[in-house]
């Protein structure tokens, strides 16, 4: 064996060993060792329970090529039985040097004649390799046909071939187990944050349908950037890592109380105990009468302003906006009190529903806002924790800061445009789109697409958001067929 031939060998070996796209390792694996060998044609085998699945075919005289991105291959796999050549090598774990199939009776060489018969191939030499990864375990088959001399002759596989083919296979093997090992994982991170996505949205009916929106949209915008040829198109590894991040940008909501999370009204449950209130002091009021201290007149027009109070009560629960007469009345409400027959003082409200009726816009409170917005640090504190791999290393940083805008004003901290990364100013119209065309938030109704996207453009124009992210995504219309 030559030194140029071993030297060729390491580096075939290195560049194996770099390789991180499966269908190019496995092609690149058949190559190899038919260009080392200089034989015309092989076939790639990979182990499963049920047998010996065709994984990689080429012949290079008759320009045919299949498995991977090519052609798929149909055929079903080989059993584990002895009379097939490479079962055999695969149950004894031996190399098998064939001369010429056609001289050999050991095996059942019928599938090999039958390509023949079809193709106007002729099979004659055979070098059949396992491939055993570093733990010895059989991943695989590797079949080389018919190698060839200078001139073009078909000849025997040389035997001081054998060994640096069964190298090359061992290499291989190693290689394909490390990306199993890497897939496994990958299949495993994926699954866990699929499910604890999952948990985050069915967690209350009301945003049951927020991260997987994003992650749809998300997608399609990403594939509107690749197709278009734009250059913030991302990579593979970098989109695995924006839509885990997307998936996980509420995560910190697990720690948030449901009565927040859902309010869907500034009072929420609290208007019932305000009904009953009023019902109490109806019921007093009417013994007041019975004993002679207040008139039937009087009786029934405190019982008529309270029906006007629960009735105003009742529809600034749920309106949008306060206004400031409207906040006027509340503070008039709030300040009546009822003094019973032993001389206690019941308020029309307490303190509480007080401040909750004064809330100007939307169902919370400042302190359940500030409770709500602190899914972000929680956030930042989960995924802190995890030991994410380094394709995934952007992830808690992309995630956790999905309500900062470009001005200073959002939070937690306040950051500034040039301490948001693209990724997270991508994901923040995201998540602002779907939350404002959402159809299943308790507190407000949900707005049109055409709506929602004009909402976007004034906050780009204000310096809250991403202009040029946002202008892509209009061109891309990547909501339409998923909002």
């Amino acid at each position: 064996m030559k030194n140029s031939d071993l030297e060729k060998f390491f580096e075939i070996c290195l560049a194996i060993t770099a390789e991180r796209d499966r269908h190019a390792l496995l092609t690149r694996i058949l190559d190899t060792a038919m260009d080392i060998s200089s034989c015309d044609a092989g076939t790639l085998y990979l182990s499963e329970p049920d047998g010996l699945h065709f994984c990689r075919m080429a012949t290079r005289s008759l320009n045919i090529r299949q498995g991977g991105h090519g052609d798929p291959i149909t055929l079903p796999p080989v059993p584990l039985v002895e009379k097939y050549v490479c079962s055999w090598a695969a149950l004894h774990n031996e190399t098998l040097n064939i001369a010429d199939v056609h001289a050999d009776s050991r095996f059942d060489f019928s599938g090999s004649l039958q390509y023949d018969a079809l193709t106007g191939y002729r099979t004659v030499s055979m070098l059949v390799v396992p491939m055993n990864n570093d733990r010895g375990r059989l991943i695989g088959i590797m079949q080389l046909i018919n190698a060839m001399d200078a001139s073009g002759s078909i000849i025997p596989f040389p035997r001081d071939l054998e060994m640096l083919i069964s190298a090359l296979a061992s290499q291989a093997a190693i290689s394909i187990t490390n990306m199993q090992y890497a897939e496994q994982v990958t299949n495993l991170l994926d699954s866990l944050v699929n499910a604890l996505s999952k948990a985050i949205d069915e967690r209350s009916p009301y945003t049951a349908n927020h991260t997987q929106n994003m992650a749809a949209i998300a997608d399609r915008f990403l594939d509107y950037l690749e197709e278009s040829g734009n250059p913030r198109a991302f990579s593979p590894e970098k989109r695995r890592a924006f839509l885990m991040s997307i998936r996980l940008h509420d995560v910190g909501k697990l720690a948030i109380p449901l009565e927040i999370m859902d309010k869907e009204s500034r009072l929420s449950s609290s208007l019932s105990d305000i009904k009953e209130r009023f019902r109490l002091i109806n019921l007093l009021d009417r013994i007041s009468v019975l004993e002679g201290r207040i008139s039937s007149e009087e009786f029934t027009d405190r019982v008529e302003d309270r029906k006007n109070t629960l009735a105003f009560i009742e529809r600034i629960n749920r309106t949008g906006y306060l206004s400031d007469s409207d906040l006027s009345e509340v503070n008039r409400i709030s300040s009546q009190t009822y003094t019973d027959e032993s001389g206690r003082d019941i308020p029309c409200l307490s303190s509480q529903e007080h401040t909750c009726l004064s809330i100007r816009k939307g169902t919370l409170t400042e302190t359940e806002r500030k409770t709500i917005q602190s899914h972000v640090e929680i956030t930042e504190r989960i995924l802190k924790n995890v030991s994410f791999p380094d394709a995934y290393s952007q992830v808690p940083v992309w995630a956790s800061a999905h309500h900062e805008l470009l001005n200073g004003k959002g939070y937690p901290k306040q950051l500034t445009a040039d301490e948001i990364p693209p990724e997270t100013r991508l994901l923040t119209i995201l998540d602002i789109f779907e939350a404002l065309t959402s159809r299943d938030r308790p507190y407000k109704p949900a707005i049109p697409v055409d709506k929602a996207l004009s909402i976007l453009r004034s906050m780009a124009q204000d310096g809250s958001i991403d202009g040029e992210i946002l202008n892509l995504f209009l061109e891309s219309h990547a909501w339409e067929g998923i909002l």
